[in-house]
Parts: structure tokens; C-alpha cells; sequence
């Protein structure tokens, strides 16, 4: 099958302003009016004819019909129900051939726990600003199946997801992506190929799924530790973690187990640090 026919400025504008559609800030909605831009994202996420997408925020679909002519399936996710409504009639209009692949929910992304079949092998999204982290972070915990993804976000917040241990930007989305994946910046993107253009310019994050740190520690009290290394950085960790150890001593014993040096800070740990001093915690309680 030839490739979709892919949404243009005009096109973009026209549906919106038939459906008398204006983007809000409310659900962070910036629309991707270029097509060679939905075509780089589709080649950087690297689909292919056996992978299941799942893109959320979907708008008025112009990423999603180019992950329909790529891919073996797409589940889009929009909370908005007048686009949502608006998506199977422009993907049957715009690309009827691949109208069987596409499949709809209607929902915030930030409360979907369940994705019907099949199941989703890559994450592809223009996610908005304002919910895109924990939009990754909730996706990679709720759906496994998830081997890769893909999203658009706001450059400073991509930035901030691929920093690694020492940086200035390393921080609570740094650590907690790198539990479920390896992450980089793919790309940058520059801020006139979206409708309405935003304020700052985005940037490309590729998570390719990777073991989990191996610790008897659970998640949750992982992340909790991260939240308390990261809530005051200019804090050394025996100080930052003195609430939640329950004393700067009790932190520090933790600390020493996990072989971590006390008057250390939480940017210059990896994930695997955080895991065995959550791990100490649990031992020594």
C-alpha cells in the first residue's frame, strides 16, 4: 500500500475550524502541521510492520496517519471528545486503506491502567507539555510490552529525561526513566512546525526498554527515595534523606550500607545507587 496522504497547514487548519476546534492550554494541545516532521518521528522511533503503537494525544491526527502507513497497528488515546470523534472520519478520509489498524480510546492518559488488543510494542507520541513525564513514566510501568518510545516534549523537559549522573538538568525524570529504560535525546525540533507555534522549542526522547535494576527493594520505595535525594539538591543525601529514614543519622547508617558516601548529592547517582540504599533501608529496618 502506498504511504497515507499526510496533513498539511491548510488541512490542519480546515478541520479545526470546521469542528470550530481552537487548541487549549488546558490539555497542552500544539499541532504538528508539518508532514516531513511526522515522518522523522515515525523513522526515529524506528516502527515497523510488526509493531502495535500506542500514540497518545492524537489531535487531529496528523502523526497518526503516518504511524498508520508504518505500522501493524495503533491504539490512540484522546481525551478530547471532539477530536476524538473527528479521528476515525479523517484517517477514512485521508487514508482508507488503513482505517482496520487504527482503534480508539477515549480517555486521560494519565488514568489509563488498561489498553484493549493487541497489546502496544512502542510508545509514539506528541505528548503535551504540561503531563508528558508522567505520561512516559506511568505508560513504561503500566505496559510492559513496551520495548521503545518515542515522544515529542518541551526541549527543557527532553533534556532533562536523557541527563545523565554530574549534570546541571539531572534530576527526578532523569532517574526514574532510567529504572525502566536507556534514554537519549534523539533530536531537536524546532517550534514553526507545530499550530499554534509555542513559546520554546521541543525535543525528541528516545526510552528503549532495559532490565530493571536487580534489588529486593520495591519500586515505590525507590522512587520515594529519589523524591527525598532530589527535593533539596543543594542538601548533601545524609541531610536530604534525614525525613525519609527518619533521622540525618539513620540516613547516614543507610548510606554507608549501600556504599554511598554520606556527604554526597542525588545528581551524581545512577538508578542502581538508589535501588540499594532503598534496599539498605529495607534490610535494616
Amino acid at each position: 500500500m502506498t504511504e497515507p496522504h499526510l496533513l498539511g497547514a491548510s488541512e490542519i487548519r480546515e478541520i479545526a475550524g470546521r469542528l470550530g476546534i481552537r487548541p487549549t492550554k488546558h490539555w497542552g494541545q500544539n499541532f504538528v502541521i508539518d508532514a516531513n516532521t511526522v515522518r522523522k518521528i515515525v523513522r526515529l522511533a524506528e516502527v515497523g510492520p510488526e509493531d502495535c503503537v500506542v500514540e497518545v494525544g492524537p489531535g487531529l491526527g496528523s502523526l497518526t496517519l503516518a504511524l498508520l502507513g508504518a505500522a501493524a497497528h495503533v491504539t490512540a488515546v484522546e481525551v478530547d471528545p471532539a477530536l476524538a470523534a473527528e479521528l476515525p472520519l479523517t484517517v477514512q478520509a485521508q487514508a482508507p486503506a488503513y482505517a482496520d489498524r487504527l482503534t480508539l480510546v477515549t480517555a486521560d492518559a494519565m488514568t489509563v491502567t488498561w489498553l484493549p488488543d493487541p497489546q502496544p510494542t512502542a510508545l509514539v507520541a506528541n505528548l503535551p507539555y504540561n503531563v508528558s513525564v508522567p505520561v512516559v513514566l506511568s505508560f513504561l510501568e503500566r505496559f510492559p510490552t513496551l520495548e521503545r518510545s518515542l515522544v515529542m516534549v518541551q526541549l527543557e523537559v527532553a533534556e532533562r529525561l536523557a541527563a545523565s549522573p554530574g549534570s546541571k538538568v539531572y534530576g527526578v525524570p532523569s532517574v526514574k526513566a532510567g529504572w525502566y529504560a536507556d534514554v537519549r535525546l534523539a533530536d531537536r525540533v524546532g517550534r514553526n512546525v507545530f499550530w499554534p507555534a509555542p513559546n520554546v522549542d521541543s525535543g525528541l526522547v528516545s526510552l528503549v526498554r532495559r532490565p530493571q535494576p536487580v534489588t529486593t527493594a520495591r519500586r515505590e520505595d525507590v522512587f520515594a527515595c529519589i523524591d527525598a535525594a532530589f527535593a533539596q539538591r543543594r542538601k548533601t543525601l545524609r541531610a536530604a534523606l534525614s525525613g525519609w529514614a527518619g533521622s540525618a543519622p539513620t540516613a547516614e547508617t543507610y548510606l554507608r550500607a549501600a556504599d554511598i558516601d554520606p556527604q554526597t548529592r542525588g545528581e551524581r547517582l545512577r538508578i542502581e545507587d538508589f535501588a540499594r540504599i532503598a534496599e539498605a533501608k529495607q534490610q535494616l529496618t
